[in-house]
């Protein structure tokens, strides 16, 4: 679909959290604060060979992905970040004048993604998602786990959800950027779903801009069609390949958010009402303070934390990452005295 000029300039950039400011300890970004060891040397060797065109079919790149989600290469599409496999999903079924399902509070880009193309975004409370019918609705997204709440959907009811789509020629587009921290197993290869997936959060690596979507037949088809060539660079496919083979890193980071997150909550519920999650991330309620007060204190403190309330539904709100110990020990101590 031509976008009008009137559609893209009446829609906005949406707010992220992430500091640029290297003296500033950053809760306001999910990211793994740790890289897998040896990364360095894979991106050196990468660079050596950055001087010809990758190869376009991108085999080994497919083949880590398919292994680390539990599908086949070939219902892999490489992409330079979840973020562009969420757009292109959303460029190649949603046309002008449809409907589509959005969960909230949740990740600001689905709402705009669907609105350049001229659609309708229908907002439903992320908890209540799968309890809706998707009967006339072009597409169906679903955050997994849920940002900025962090809870993960239980497992048998989503992929009853994605039958009940499939049955009615529902598009379901599943964004998986959180599901590596936990032990749920992805949805990819799922007749009828499109799986988005960053290799940003987990790797601690988003300027690398690697990621995937994963479908099937004809959707598959459209995806792989519309993408652009050489959708990746070289350094990006051999660093993406290199990380998502680490079984080690990715269990050591698993068990490490777990615990933290949890000794967080704990330190945290004397002075906020925090969310239970299954993310690497804590969505806090300040009461009746006000979150922009608690952000600007925090940062003059060094301590950069995520205003919530650009999250639609969320007016009392912070959201903060779980780091490393001493990092969140850090963090607490700060939120205490503001």
């Amino acid at each position: 679909m031509q976008m009008d000029r009137d559609t893209i300039n009446t829609v906005e950039r949406v707010p992220h959290g992430s500091s640029d400011d290297p003296d500033v300890l950053d809760f306001s970004a999910n990211i793994n604060p740790r890289i897998p060891p040896g990364v360095e040397a894979v991106y050196r060797d990468a660079l050596k060979l950055s001087g010809t065109y990758p190869s376009d079919d991108y085999p080994e790149y497919r083949a880590a992905a398919a292994d680390y989600v539990g599908c086949t290469p070939e219902e892999v599409v490489p992409t330079p970040g979840g973020l562009a496999a969420i757009r292109l999903t959303i460029e190649t079924s949603v046309s002008a004048d449809d409907s589509v399902l959005v969960p909230f509070p949740s990740f600001g880009e689905y709402h705009r993604e669907v609105r350049l193309q001229g659609a309708t975004p229908e907002f439903v409370s992320h908890d209540s998602i799968l309890e809706t019918d998707p009967t006339d609705y072009a597409l169906v997204i679903i955050c997994n786990p849920n940002n900025p709440t962090g809870d993960v959907y239980d497992a048998d009811e989503l992929r009853r959800y994605a039958d009940r789509c499939r049955d009615v020629g529902t598009l379901l587009l599943i964004d998986e950027a959180f599901l590596g921290f936990t032990e749920q197993e992805s949805m990819a290869g799922r007749s009828g779903v499109v799986v988005a997936r960053s290799l940003t959060k987990l790797f601690g690596l988003p300027g690398l801009r690697a990621g995937f979507a994963v479908a099937t037949g004809s959707v598959k088809n459209r995806l792989e069609i519309a993408r652009r060539p050489w959708t990746v660079g070289t350094p990006a496919t051999a660093v993406g390949t290199y990380s998502m083979g680490r079984t080690e890193f990715i269990t050591e980071t698993r068990e490490r958010i777990q615990h933290e997150r949890s000794r967080m909550r704990e330190m945290l519920a004397g002075s906020f009402d925090v969310y239970p999650s299954d993310a690497p991330f804590l969505l806090l309620d300040v009461g009746g303070r006000d979150p922009n007060e608690i952000v600007r204190a925090a940062r003059k403190q060094g301590v950069a934390v995520r205003d919530a309330t650009t999250f639609r539904g969320l007016d009392s709100h912070i959201r903060v990452a779980v780091r490393l110990p001493d990092e969140n020990d850090r963090l607490v101590d700060v939120l205490d005295d503001v």
